[in-house]
């Protein structure tokens, strides 16, 4: 008997242990993982580094609340913010950093409509929920946070014709994580950001799969030549600590003063502790360039197998979606691959997405090719 709430489709088994790219569970069975948590340990598992600084400030102090001076946010705030004059706002997650992005938006142009975008995800709360592009998640929580309207990912004529001087913000995925591994085209993203210094409304860009090295860069906006005027981030953020944050252009400083917003467990020590040291490390031990090189490695190799069920493969940096043709059985595929011994998730209705480790080595990428290959020949004996 379980005093659980079945909201979540468990596995079987516990994961009980990581090393670097490798999970392994209570049977003693061990997994190359293609999730990274979801997204999250993009350090992968059991780094010295993080593990060594949370240890230290553990036995410091845990926790204050945001009534005194932090400076372990002024330095982690100073690493995310000082390339493109930010300010930060941190909380404890990628909805509650998406709350604060519409809340903030709303407060800063004393306007209510936000445009968002079909088969998009930013979260499970309720201003995030509204913003949410998918009626299955929406399914059951009605009536919804009013003023949010949703358009057709990557075209322009809907946009031009449903923003006027009455949007608050638009807001958006680079590439869109959980309706299907979809990057937005750069010439339409660069019309989105144009559209709304016309309308003089906000450009919201969720960052919290993207951001913190997943797809190259600190935030996967910077391939696309725009100027978020809000991003919000998380995941990534603390590779397994809770932690999220919203960055703002400084001029809308002023709209989020004492008493607007905060969180009571937000910006904490430790979490402050793990975002600083993963920021530290995905600069000194190169992360973004090894991204770029182990995603063409991956995604070639992955071009080479005999699959005749992928349809196309898509994606950017380390967050790629394998398009599967309709009647493949997404669930079965996931399943020979677990069985093969390695990890990944599903995305939309056939897309299987890949989020391995942003330290993933070019050996790791061969032996995840030779999983690759082995589960694809079971399934295709199958059908």
């Amino acid at each position: 008997m379980s005093y659980l709430f079945s909201n979540y489709q468990r596995k079987p088994y516990e994961i009980m242990s990581g090393n670097g790219c490798y999970l392994t569970d209570h049977t003693g069975k061990e997994y190359l993982d293609f999730t990274s948590g979801i997204g999250v340990c993009n350090l992968g598992y059991g780094n010295k580094k993080l593990n060594s600084a949370l240890k230290k400030q553990a036995e410091k102090l845990w926790h204050t609340p945001n009534l005194y001076q932090n400076s372990l946010q002024e330095e982690v705030a100073e690493k995310l913010c000082q390339r493109f004059d930010y300010l930060a706002y941190f909380c404890n997650s990628g909805a509650e950093a998406n709350e604060a992005a519409i809340k903030l938006a709303r407060k800063k142009t004393g306007k209510t409509q936000i445009i968002t975008f079909w088969q998009s995800f930013h979260g499970r709360t309720y201003g995030a929920l509204s913003a949410t592009g998918q009626k299955s998640i929406q399914a059951g929580f009605h009536p919804l946070v009013p003023d949010f309207v949703h358009l057709p990912f990557n075209e322009l004529a809907p946009l031009q014709k449903a923003i006027t001087k009455k949007t608050a913000a638009v807001m958006l995925e680079v590439v869109q994580g959980e309706g299907g591994v979809l990057p937005a085209d750069k010439e339409w993203l660069q019309a989105v950001a144009k559209l709304c210094r016309e309308n003089d409304c906000l450009l919201i860009v969720d960052e919290v799969q993207t951001g913190i090295g997943r797809c190259g860069s600190l935030f996967a906006f910077e391939d696309y030549a725009i100027y978020p005027d809000i991003v919000t981030l998380a995941k990534g953020l603390g590779n397994g600590f809770p932690v999220g944050a919203m960055l703002a252009k400084k001029e809308l400083g002023a709209s989020f003063l004492p008493g607007s917003h905060g969180s009571t467990f937000g910006g904490n020590k430790m979490a402050m502790v793990a975002a600083k040291t993963v920021l530290t490390e995905l600069d000194d031990q190169n992360i973004y360039e090894n991204v770029k090189m182990r995603s063409e490695e991956l995604v070639t190799g992955l071009k080479k197998l005999n699959a005749p069920f992928i349809t196309s493969i898509r994606g950017k940096g380390l967050m790629i979606g394998i398009v599967l043709q309709e009647e493949t059985n997404v669930t079965n595929l996931m399943l020979a691959l677990e069985t093969a011994g390695m990890l990944t998730l599903r995305a939309g209705e056939n897309i299987l997405r890949l989020l391995p480790p942003l330290i993933i080595t070019s050996t790791e990428i061969i032996h995840g090719l030779h999983i690759f290959e082995k589960a694809f020949s079971k399934l295709s004996l199958q059908e």
